[in-house]
């Protein structure tokens, strides 16, 4: 597997990581043996790079994590994130704290779920608005210095958001969703991040598995996927969608690759700085998408893949949750 760095001078990673995420919460139906031999599986690739949250499952993903890697440790670089807190309740009720007392406890949290000594990246899920960034990112630090994390990352954070946190303490990575159908990073926050030298890690570069081709209508879904009503996934934007995904099918059909494999070399010929990390809960799926990492794509044809398949249409979440991004 090749190697990338994350920001300058930051630690080295796989260039395709695996989100974890869908093993325990919101992909509908779980399946802990095989969602243990995909990371297992991933390792002996050489994809070191996983990343979970303490809020997926909650914790559940965490454990499961840290069960499959308690004999590997020393093959992972390890994300985990805090901040979004979920209250019992149907639905559970979520609320954000970044405050310096809550970064503590869920550090401490997350430490002792996935049984290891330290975390590669920490990050702060989403910006709590009630907190000023500085203290969280001040808190952040100290469990640097405690030895308890090593890197520190924001998610979802707005351009000055960042600027103000990495002026606290050194910010590694900026995790935000950035595929061929989600762009809005191009505007001010890729241009950011590049100057100040933090790398990128985009979720959902597969436009949660729309891109790649494996569902295209929700009714295919579990349900307890939260895909089913997701806002690109239903109505009009869902017909405008296939649209897109079709034209995804066309390019990758030329270029002898899967429609996934595709979208995530177009994500990887970016630029150097950002690394995608496909989600998934099987081992089938993680082959194809580490395999992208191969895909040699020429600036003509990025250029052509960016001009001929056009942004999503719709949000990328419901109302509330577009209330937390970029802030």
């Amino acid at each position: 597997m090749r190697k990338r760095t994350l920001g300058d001078g930051g630690p080295e990673v796989s260039a395709i990581g695996l989100g974890c995420m869908g093993m325990s919460a919101f992909y509908g139906a779980t399946d802990e043996p095989e969602s243990l031999r995909t990371i297992h599986r991933a390792l002996d690739l050489g994809c070191n790079f996983l990343d979970t949250s303490d809020m997926y499952g909650p914790h559940t993903n965490e454990r499961l994590v840290g069960g499959a890697i308690a004999e590997r440790r020393e093959e992972v670089f390890l994300a985990t994130k805090f901040g979004i807190k979920l209250e019992p309740g149907d639905p559970p009720k979520r609320s954000i704290d970044g405050s310096p007392a809550y970064v503590r406890e869920a550090c401490e949290g997350s430490l002792q779920r996935l049984g290891v000594e330290h975390i590669d990246l920490y990050y702060q899920h989403r910006v709590d608005p009630g907190t000023p960034i500085e203290e969280t990112v001040g808190a952040m630090a100290e469990l640097v210095s405690q030895g308890k994390v090593r890197h520190l990352g924001l998610s979802e954070a707005s351009a000055e958001t960042i600027r103000r946190a990495h002026a606290v303490h050194p910010i590694t990575a900026v995790q935000s969703e950035y595929s061929l159908w989600t762009r809005e990073l191009d505007e001010e926050i890729r241009p950011t991040l590049e100057e100040l030298g933090i790398a990128l890690v985009a979720y959902s570069p597969l436009g949660r598995g729309f891109l790649s081709g494996r569902f295209s209508s929700p009714d295919e879904l579990d349900e307890g996927d939260f895909r089913r009503h997701g806002p690109r996934f239903t109505g009009a934007n869902l017909e405008q969608n296939l649209k897109l995904a079709e034209r995804v099918k066309e390019l990758a059909v030329e270029k002898g690759v899967t429609p996934g494999q595709l979208a995530l070399a177009w994500v990887l010929h970016r630029g150097e700085q950002i690394v995608p990390i496909p989600g998934t809960k099987r081992v089938s799926y993680l082959e194809e998408n580490l395999a992208a990492a191969e895909i040699e794509l020429s600036a003509e044809e990025v250029q052509r893949i960016t001009d001929t398949v056009p942004s999503a249409t719709g949000e990328r979440y419901d109302p509330q949750g577009m209330q937390t991004v970029n802030r």
